[in-house]
């Protein structure tokens, strides 16, 4: 009886809390001209609905975990203009992320319009103009990028870490006015852009319209068109990029993964700044898993390189295409044989008709042998050895997605060469392709966009202090640090339902922590630091607003933490320091780790660096003895 008695109360519990979601505003991003400072509040979901500008000298700021849905019916649509600020500047955890407005299962391509990022460096054009529309808004209607004057350092922001979903719409119902999702025109090499995902593009997920910008971590997935487009004096740097494609989704134009063009005044497209884009480290999936597999018969090339482009491409994987490489054009040709145009260490596999092929020129002494002599080929997809790349039908779950690691033994885990002068500026690896053996897109990038339920994020304010990085002299912690917080079920087996991680403030104890996941109720605070014992909120739980703001202040009061398991100093309450191996008891073995590291004159952010000073002293293993005397371990519920 007594268990029937729990089930029930535990689902009674469970039905008893509150699910709500984040307030939407439909008004500060519908058709807006921005000409000054705005910032969204991530705690707040935004429909974007029109076109929406961010006009020469107006800024746009987007917190973390931000969430922007784009209007279907109006095409929402956010143009940086030329002179215009984004500082979108999400982070790992808390990816910004800009998607479809409708709900799990319903999400298409084409949803909505994209993001285009507009600068003042140099491009190219077919009528020789050092400035030009951007394309997809029709004649006489799109917004201007490039020079006037020209600025190559221009400046247009910051976009990191942005999960961009189901872009891509056509703008006017004229073919070919169709958007990428992140289009860049003209963006200049003080621009930041890197940790970005694109997934299920109407048109190319990733183009730029001249420009020097550099990128990286940057994933394409299942776009209709191409994955990374290029053209108009593009010459930016790019390294550490995925490319996905699904056999069944191509567009009628053909779809590449690189399509790298100069301008389209064939043949005369030699002006400059010429298309000269270096690519390295890329991972790029065609969509023949094998030679047989049957696929869109609209996909075409890994790379169709044309219009006399000097495009070179290094240390990458391009995999399973029906043709690997065209060289397309006597310009494009004669550049390959002279060393200007360069695809070298990289990999090809799995082709569904040939490695490479050309045409309007020579490629000496033909197209595969030149792959071939400087290159690695394979027959087979499976010869590369990654861990699960065609894993992708139906779309992988999670965050947590390894599909494109090399397994251990892959030829993909070495062979890199960075010697080449036209990669000076490059990280340099051993590996070729996206990945090593880290793989940089977990948790923030997401490759079930159709399916997976879009965060809600809400703020929750946590004062806390590890007790050794308490300056008695300045009454402030010697230095922030990170703190992961736990929202974990106020009832057994106390579950944890979110987390999350932020910088404590030095002077105000108090960081911002982002959940994403939580529904609204009341959850214990499980609170986690490289050094201290882990420490639990007080008796009962604390209450959670999903979409708001919540507070939680441990300093006030012993009381705040469960079994007033928090030591006094100066005043305020903390956490016991010196869980140097974090077994949550402080010990003999923390000390002798701690002792260890003071004999080897260990500096910077180790553990046993208890008061947060940078440097491994006496007074770090005097905490630790201390401590340790009082026999203090974790206490939880």
């Amino acid at each position: 009886m007594q268990s029937v008695l729990k089930i029930i109360l535990t689902a009674v519990l469970l039905f008893s809390v509150k699910v709500t979601s984040a307030v939407t505003d439909s008004t500060t991003l519908n058709s807006s001209s921005i000409s000054s400072l705005v910032t969204l509040n991530r705690t707040t979901t935004y429909l974007m609905k029109g076109f929406n500008n961010v006009e020469n000298g107006g800024k746009l700021v987007i917190p973390e975990g931000t969430v922007i849905k784009g209007d279907f019916e109006s095409k929402g649509t956010l143009i940086i203009k030329r002179g215009g600020i984004i500082y979108a500047n999400g982070s790992k955890d808390n990816p910004i992320i800009f998607t479809s407005e409708k709900p799990a299962g319903q999400r298409a391509t084409g949803d909505w319009g994209g993001v285009i990022i507009l600068g003042r460096s140099a491009i190219n054009t077919s009528t020789g103009n050092d400035s030009a529309e951007i394309e997809g808004f029709g004649p006489g209607l799109g917004p201007i990028y490039g020079g006037q004057p020209v600025i190559n350092d221009d400046s247009s922001g910051c976009f990191r870490y942005v999960r961009l979903e189901f872009p891509g719409v056509n703008l006017t119902g004229i073919s070919g006015n169709e958007i990428n999702g992140l289009t860049m025109g003209g963006v200049g090499s003080r621009t930041v852009i890197e940790y970005v995902q694109v997934s299920y593009c109407g048109d190319d997920a990733f183009e730029w319209f001249g420009g020097n910008v550099n990128c990286k971590y940057l994933i394409a997935y299942k776009a209709l068109d191409d994955s990374w487009d290029c053209d108009n004096g593009f010459r930016g740097k790019i390294q550490f990029g995925l490319s996905v494609t699904d056999k069944d989704i191509a567009d009628i134009s053909s779809t590449n993964g690189f399509e790298i063009d100069n301008n389209n005044n064939s043949p005369s497209n030699t002006n400059g700044p010429r298309t000269r884009p270096i690519f390295s480290n890329m991972t790029v999936m065609g969509p023949f898993e094998i030679t047989s597999t049957s696929v869109n018969p609209l996909f075409q090339r890994g790379g169709h390189l044309r219009r006399n482009m000097q495009a070179c491409i290094y240390n990458s994987l391009i995999m399973g295409w029906r043709t690997g490489i065209r060289f397309d054009g006597s310009g494009v040709c004669n550049d390959a044989n002279s060393g200007t145009v360069q695809l070298r260490d990289n990999i090809f596999s799995g082709m569904n008709t040939a490695i490479a092929d050309q045409t309007g020129g020579t490629v000496t002494p033909d197209p595969v042998s030149y792959i071939n002599t400087w290159n690695t080929t394979y027959t087979n997809n499976t010869d590369v050895q990654l861990t699960s790349p065609y894993n992708i039908y139906p779309d992988p779950s999670g965050s947590m997605v390894n599909n494109w690691m090399p397994a251990g033994g892959s030829p993909a885990l070495s062979g890199a060469s960075f010697a080449n002068a036209n990669l000076a500026g490059f990280e340099s690896v051993s590996f070729r392709g996206a990945f090593g053996t880290s793989n940089w897109s977990m948790v923030w990038a997401q490759f079930n966009p159709i399916n997976y339920s879009i965060p809600t994020p809400s703020d929750f304010n946590v004062t806390v202090i590890p007790e050794a990085f308490l300056n008695t002299s300045t009454g402030q912690l010697n230095s922030g640090d990170t703190v992961r917080v736990y929202l974990r079920q106020n009832f057994a087996p106390f579950n944890v339902v979110d987390s999350a991680k932020a910088f404590i403030n030095p002077s105000t104890f108090t960081g911002t922590f982002i959940f994403n996941n939580a529904a609204s109720g009341t959850y214990y605070l499980q609170v986690k630091h490289r050094n201290t014992i882990e420490t639990w909120s007080k008796s009962g739980g604390e209450s959670f607003t999903q979409g708001g703001v919540s507070n939680f202040d441990f300093t006030t009061s012993a009381a705040q933490a469960f079994g007033s398991n928090q030591v006094l100093r100066l005043g305020k309450y903390c956490m016991w320091s010196g869980d140097v191996d974090q077994d949550q008891l402080i010990d003999i073995n923390d000390a002798s780790i701690t002792d260890n590291d003071i004999f080897n004159f260990t500096t910077g952010y180790v553990r046993s660096d208890v008061n947060g000073d940078d440097i491994v002293d006496l007074a770090d293993v005097s905490t630790v003895d201390n401590n340790s005397s009082f026999f203090i371990s974790v206490i939880r519920p």
